[in-house]
């Protein structure tokens, strides 16, 4: 068994939990990182309800995800015409 048990504290909850070990400091950087979004909207907007302050982190975290999965498809589609490109080239060499 590669499988630990923590306890991840997100908006001053603790939150039992199983992972791999392998994923265990990804997991506790993940609650470090709500937490820390958590802070940061309290503090730039003054909301104090958690249900609040954990729907907009949710929010954050989705806008960001987005972003980044459109990046990757935007290199991903740079690198296939390249390389498209290179397949032409190399043919018409031949």
């Amino acid at each position: 068994m590669d499988d630990l048990s923590v306890k991840i504290k997100i908006a001053d909850r603790e939150y039992p939990m199983k992972v791999k070990r392998s994923e265990e400091e990804r997991v506790r950087a993940a609650g470090r990182t709500i937490n820390e979004k958590i802070k940061s909207y309290r503090e730039k907007f003054g909301i104090d309800d958690k249900q609040d302050l954990l729907a907009m982190v949710a929010f954050d975290c989705l806008v960001e995800k987005m972003a980044d999965e459109e990046t990757v498809h935007t290199t991903d589609q740079t690198v296939l015409e390249k390389l498209e490109n290179l397949n032409r080239l190399v043919s018409q060499a031949v």
